[in-house]
């Protein structure tokens, strides 16, 4: 049998937002690589190899993947969320690009997963549901300066954004440092939404006016949605708000 390789989102944390798909690539799969909680998701059977690394490693990760599906073996490599946001599959297309001929005749597909952002937009109400766009805040593979540029551009085009690794231990100062850039753009009032795990047991949604915005509010876990100056809150009585931001723009709601 020839290799193969199939890079798999398998949704922000819920087993309920893993498509049918994804689970039918996992079983499929032989050798499953992956960063560590990524694969600690999933149920192997005896016939199925573990191959965890450190988040920080997936150039390495995605070679030694596809030096498996070159030797013949049905490979998996394993995102949270989905696979060609902020993850694996632009890792391995990289690898092939940069690597040996033999791994550009690999089959090779990429299963779509549920992202955080669609996860969180989902738990709050429909704050993606103008045009919107997402940054990571992350800068090791990007410099900070080109962050801030993207910021403050999102900012005054009136997109909604979403922001993914918002913060760590290395970075405690990013987030911070962005909503700064955001207020220099946006009025503060405008809609923030803190959401945390998603999906999960511990999920968390908080939500804010930027005037109040601050990293302590998130984590690694946390995805946090910037709205529009045109993004709305719905008070209820007795239950959560409700943010969306109008199909229509510039213009009365249809």
């Amino acid at each position: 049998m020839s290799g193969r390789i199939t890079v798999v989102g398998i949704g922000p944390g819920s087993p309920d937002q893993t498509t049918p798909q994804a689970s039918a690539a996992i079983a499929a799969a032989t050798d499953l690589f992956g960063y560590g909680p990524y694969l600690d998701r999933l149920t192997l059977g005896s016939h199925q190899t573990r191959h965890a690394s450190d988040n920080r490693e997936e150039l390495s990760r995605a070679g030694a993947a596809l030096s498996a599906a070159a030797q013949g073996r049905q490979v998996a490599v394993v995102s949270g969320g989905d696979a060609g946001i902020f993850a694996m599959a632009a890792a391995v297309c990289e690898a092939i690009e940069y690597g040996p001929a033999e791994w550009r005749a690999l089959e090779l597909e990429v299963v779509p997963g549920v992202t955080a952002m669609l996860a969180v937009a989902a738990r709050i109400g429909a704050p993606l549901g103008h045009d919107f766009c997402a940054i990571s805040l992350s800068d090791n593979l990007k410099p900070w300066d080109v962050i801030e540029n993207r910021l403050r551009a999102a900012g005054r085009a009136g997109f909604v954004i979403a922001l993914y690794n918002p913060v760590s231990r290395a970075r405690p100062w990013q987030l911070d440092k962005g909503f700064d850039i955001l207020r220099e753009v946006l009025p503060g009032e405008t809609v923030v939404v803190f959401g945390r795990a998603a999906g999960r047991p511990d999920e968390r949604m908080t939500t804010v006016p930027l005037a109040d915005a601050a990293a302590g509010m998130a984590d690694m876990a946390t995805c946090v949605i910037v709205g529009s100056p045109e993004t709305r809150i719905v008070e209820r009585d007795g239950l959560p708000p409700i943010v969306y931001s109008p199909r229509s723009s510039g213009r009365p709601a249809r």
